[in-house]
């Protein structure tokens, strides 16, 4: 999967998993594996030490990050999410347009939702 639809920024709703239903920011897409990182979804716990943070030691002593339990989000894949379109705020299919302008010929994506087929990007 190396084209993908989906892209960072995005708002995205889950289809599948424990998470189903909700809605979250793209904080990282990964076309090459198929996959995205959704903000506070798909969350998982990582166990992990404190350790010294690089490049941090202008000010005096090294900082540590926390050791502990922390949650973070994992990455889940691009089939299981489906964009929300920002003009009809619904989940939806994703399209390509050309579009003609002064930079020349460009690839928009588009809502394939029925009576919308806004460009979702501006």
């Amino acid at each position: 999967m190396s084209n993908s639809k989906i892209k960072k920024g995005d708002l995205v709703q889950m289809l599948a998993g424990k998470d189903r239903g909700k809605q979250g920011r793209v904080l990282d897409a990964r076309p090459r594996d198929g996959k995205v990182v959704v903000e506070n979804l798909n969350v998982i716990k990582r166990h992990q030490k404190p350790r010294p943070i690089r490049d941090a030691s202008r000010m005096g002593g090294t900082q540590m990050s926390p050791g502990g339990i922390i949650d973070r989000p994992a990455a889940v894949s691009v089939s299981n999410v489906m964009l929300v379109c920002p003009t009809c705020k619904n989940p939806t299919r994703v399209g390509y347009r050309f579009r003609d302008d002064k930079t020349g010929h460009t690839k928009v994506r588009v809502c394939k939702r029925e009576g919308c087929g806004q460009e979702i990007d501006r």
